[in-house]
């Protein structure tokens, strides 16, 4: 089916400019933030391994996928499985399955993303220097996480922050602020990375991530592995379909989705080194958790020579990932609205903004005036909302995507817009169409079903 025209969609400025703002959309918390904690929960290089072999065979497939979809039809999330199977509107749902996916994972992702505006601060005024062990550390963390006032007021001003960057368009927005936000992230972790590799016996750390234990390794491991292969990527929530929208016609999909997936994983990587490197030069526990950059990370600042600057350009860094991914999460629910419901893009994205921060509230008092509310399946209100969109269905999303695109719209109109662009290499259209046909099913339908036994 070929594109149609739509006067709603603007295009990208450059081929530049569109991968830093998708790999601005993959590089986010999951990559410095829950990267690191699940390598130490996971036994170090044997789970790297194992991610970086799903990264290609499960993540990169389906990412491909939904350029393709996005790109076909120069549409929203929604009018895309509409425009490419308008008979079949039960694959319609796909479109809004994503679209209630994004906008539930921005209302609580914005509520940690306060939290890293917090630490910034936190950083800057040397609150630091007086932890002693993680325990003060945690306990720090708790008693801010459990302040109302302070928790929703970070959570509004990066919500405010985001709809400021997406209220400006593609080119003058998103593209422009990528430009900006993302090669000051790649300097500042260099030279994180840089200064961990300069600790003593920071080569511990490097074994640590890069050397395979595959006795550290359970099945579980691998299942966490396949799962974040394509969460990085921002797949199954309709981000990649929207911003595939904005590509033109002669920028190969292929090539540019090979360099997406390279610095993403790069980046993740680095962040294990600069991370890992100072926590094993003070032979501290790297398997943290969850609470690894608010419990453990902040006690290596204060122990390490130039932590305290340091500390600081940490938590830039996570807060300028935190940005990026967001707005391409925005934008998703913001496209809907300008195509469907012929909104002013201004009108759009203060609106989505506006739900989403009091959707977002409930969350910001999970840890305080909400904490004993557990009605949400034995979860208090953000674990749940945390759970359902990250775990089932955003998962449920790439594998309805897999699918769509192999067994409902075909593959064959699926080849012809990846050969546009440049693209003509008959074997690796076959690749892909055969790892999307059916490793890619297959995996992510076991991620679901396990995923949907611990629910």
């Amino acid at each position: 089916m070929t594109q149609q025209s739509n006067s709603h969609h603007q295009h990208w400025g450059s081929k530049f400019g569109f991968i830093l703002a998708a790999v601005g959309s993959a590089v986010g918390l999951g990559n410095i933030w829950k990267f690191p904690y699940i390598t130490g929960e996971n036994g170090g290089g044997a789970f790297v391994l194992i991610y970086l072999l799903f990264i290609i065979l499960i993540g990169l497939p389906v990412m491909i996928g939904e350029f393709v979809i996005g790109r076909s039809t120069g549409r929203s999330v929604c009018g895309a499985f509409k425009h490419l199977e308008p008979k079949k509107p039960v694959w319609h749902g796909l479109g809004y399955l994503a679209l209630i996916t994004g906008f539930c994972i921005i209302s609580f992702y914005s509520v940690v993303s306060g939290w890293v505006i917090g630490y910034i601060f936190e950083a800057l005024r040397f609150s630091f220097s007086s932890f002693d062990s993680p325990e003060t550390a945690q306990n720090h963390f708790g008693n801010l996480i459990s302040n109302p006032y302070w928790t929703i007021t970070l959570h509004g001003l990066f919500m405010t922050l985001t709809a400021f960057i997406v209220v400006r368009g593609i080119k003058d927005g998103i593209e422009y602020w990528c430009k900006i936000l993302l090669p000051i992230l790649g300097v500042i972790l260099l030279i994180l990375m840089t200064w961990g590799l300069t600790m003593p016996n920071a080569h511990e750390g490097l074994i640590y991530l890069f050397r395979p234990n595959f006795s550290e390794l359970t099945f579980s491991s691998v299942l966490v592995a396949l799962g974040q292969a394509f969460f990085t990527l921002s797949i199954g929530m309709g981000v990649m379909i929207t911003y595939g929208s904005y590509l033109k016609k002669d920028i190969n999909i292929v090539s540019t989705s090979l360099y997406i997936v390279l610095f993403d994983t790069l980046v993740a990587l680095w962040a294990g080194i600069a991370i890992f490197c100072p926590i094993f030069s003070l032979g501290m526990n790297p398997a943290g958790g969850p609470g690894l950059i608010f419990h453990v990370l902040p006690i290596v600042f204060q122990q390490l020579p130039g932590g305290y600057v340091f500390g600081i350009l940490f938590f830039i860094l996570l807060g300028i990932a935190a940005l990026s991914s967001a707005i391409s999460i925005l934008e998703v629910p913001v496209s809907f609205l300008i195509e469907e419901k012929k909104m002013s893009r201004h009108k759009a994205t203060w609106l989505v903004a506006l739900v989403a921060f009091w959707v977002g509230i409930p969350c910001a008092l999970s840890f305080g005036l909400m904490s004993k509310v557990k009605w949400f399946f034995g979860r208090n209100f953000f674990d749940f909302l945390d759970y359902i969109s990250s775990n089932i269905f955003l998962t449920l999303g790439a594998l309805g995507t897999a699918v769509f695109i192999a067994f409902v719209w075909k593959l064959k109109p699926a080849f012809e817009e990846l050969a546009k662009g440049g693209g003509k290499v008959k074997k690796l259209f076959a690749l892909w169409g055969f790892l999307l046909s059916w490793v890619c099913p297959i995996a992510i339908g076991a991620i679901l079903i396990a995923k949907l036994m611990e629910f």
